[in-house]
């Protein structure tokens, strides 16, 4: 009788250890994500083979550079495949391909944002989706919790699983665009060529997008993924059949930490809170409603802490992370102290066209016109990559471009960029470089500006440069000879091109 009841108890015992076992199981399936069901992500993984047209800014009449990439993406509903901005950007030709299916499909791109890096694909032949899955979205994760990324890196033909820790939250430059910044996730994995596009998951569902990480000259194990908040709102913006882009506050402040200047600026807070604004961009939405000087204490009813953050669903972030979240047409509410008075400013919010010079650009073709040899090209973010230029003058009119309000008097920095060699131009290399200020005495705002003063017959164009007294003489009745010459000898088969949609 003894032992029975001793076997009983044990077998007990026994019993309730394996549920023990199942239970830690279970629990470190849910840490980990997507190991809760790898098919399904299979089922939704998709590979991207990309063939591009990069334009060559040097000699912008050319085409450009042919190139091919790989990389990955995710079904995101019954037709249509989310992906990185930069895998299919000067995508010329796409196809993309499944595990377990041998087919190759043509793909295009519906959607593209290039300033949250963020695309969306289709696929006409409806028969790539049969057996695929849809993934359903999280939100942002915990600090220091797993997450699993999905992807083919380095051209793999076979899935690829990277497992990670989140081990930051923040704003971030994204890469492709160069210029915009948004909320990103820092995860302690690789995010190697290739990865880019596929999904970071957790607890079954996806909470980012892999997009870019460093070399490993750099950091080692390091990557960041594109945030569920920033999706959302890429698929909200886009549900009109457009994507109208990111707004833009356009304000610079700074943090009130250090006390002796929260004394200066007689600012007096129990809780410490608050920013002061140090600049406003006038073609932005802050032009003409918030001042040099105001101190924001809140923005749409969240405290602004004296480091820029506020509290936004759970997450201590960035106080642009309310605006992130707009559209254009929304507004934002300030709670703010202007002149030593507690006041409430309304912002309705917008883009900002000045800021587009600065970002890297695709999809576009180069503007230019060349005439008599002479190349006139606006400046820009490619143009500065591509010439590599360090001209001082150059760079002062890029970098302060909307800070200093340069565009109000020229939208376009129209520049003398290059010389194609010919009798006609012999003394004009001095000049390689030059903004154009004026020709004929018109004032140049534009590339518009040049084609229109040339196709006026002149018995001589002149052209004067900013910063220099002496001007470029053209001499009009050698202009037509020489460009025939100049375009047979260089192979320029187009002599201009304006994109008149700007």
């Amino acid at each position: 009788m003894y032992l029975k009841s001793l076997n009983e108890k044990i077998r007990c015992m026994l019993l309730l250890i394996c549920l023990i076992l199942l239970l830690q199981t279970f629990l470190m399936n849910q840490a980990v994500g997507a190991e809760i069901s790898p098919d399904r992500v299979r089922k939704s993984l998709v590979r991207i083979l990309c063939t591009t047209q990069s334009p060559d800014y040097q000699t912008p009449w050319n085409p450009g550079r042919i190139g091919r990439g790989v990389g990955s993406g995710f079904i995101i509903s019954d037709s249509r495949i989310m992906t990185n901005a930069h895998v299919v950007s000067n995508a010329k030709f796409i196809h993309v391909d499944k595990d377990g299916d041998s087919k190759k499909y043509a793909a295009e791109v519906l959607f593209i944002a290039h300033d949250c890096d963020l695309a969306i694909l289709t696929v006409k032949n409806h028969g790539f989706f049969n057996g695929t899955e849809v993934l359903s979205t999280g939100g942002i994760p915990e600090m220091h919790s797993n997450v699993t990324a999905f992807g083919y890196p380095i051209g793999g033909d076979r899935m690829s699983v990277t497992r990670g820790v989140v081990s930051r939250i923040e704003f971030r430059i994204y890469s492709h665009s160069g210029l915009d910044s948004h909320l990103t996730i820092q995860i302690d994995a690789a995010i190697n060529p290739g990865n880019s596009g596929g999904p970071v998951i957790q607890n079954g569902r996806v909470i980012g997008v892999a997009f870019q990480g460093y070399s490993g000259a750099v950091a080692q194990n390091t990557g960041y993924m594109i945030p569920v908040p920033v999706m959302n709102r890429f698929l909200k913006d886009i549900e009109d059949g457009k994507y109208d882009g990111y707004v833009e506050l356009g304000i610079h402040y700074l943090n009130l930490q250090n006390p002796s200047y929260r004394e200066k600026l007689n600012f007096k807070s129990e809780t410490g809170n608050g920013v002061v604004i140090t600049e406003v961009v006038k073609a932005a939405s802050a032009g003409g409603k918030l001042k040099i000087g105001d101190v924001l204490l809140k923005i749409d009813g969240h405290s602004i802490s004296s480091d820029g953050h506020i509290v936004l669903d759970g997450e201590y972030v960035q106080l642009e992370e309310v605006v992130e979240r707009k559209f254009h047409g929304d507004r934002v509410t300030f709670s703010l102290l202007r002149d030593g008075k507690l006041i409430s400013v309304v912002v309705e919010l917008k883009g900002a066209w000045p800021y587009s010079i600065l970002a890297n650009k695709y999809n576009v073709r180069p503007e230019f016109i060349m005439f008599a040899g002479y190349l006139f090209q606006p400046l820009d973010r490619n143009f500065l990559n591509a010439y590599k230029s360090k001209d001082l003058d150059l760079n002062y009119h890029y970098s302060h471009f909307v800070k200093n309000e340069l565009y109000l008097e020229r939208p376009q920095i129209v520049v003398l960029s290059s010389i194609m060699p010919d009798p006609v131009n012999s003394y004009g290399s001095e000049f390689v470089n030059s903004i154009i200020d004026e020709i004929n005495g018109i004032k140049i705002k534009s590339l518009r500006d040049v084609a229109e003063v040339f196709g006026k017959k002149s018995e001589f164009y002149v052209v004067k440069f900013l910063n220099s007294g002496k001007p470029l003489i053209i001499e009009e009745r050698l202009v037509d000879a020489a460009q025939t010459r100049i375009k047979n000898q260089y192979n320029v088969f187009e002599d201009s091109y304006i994109n008149h949609s700007n």
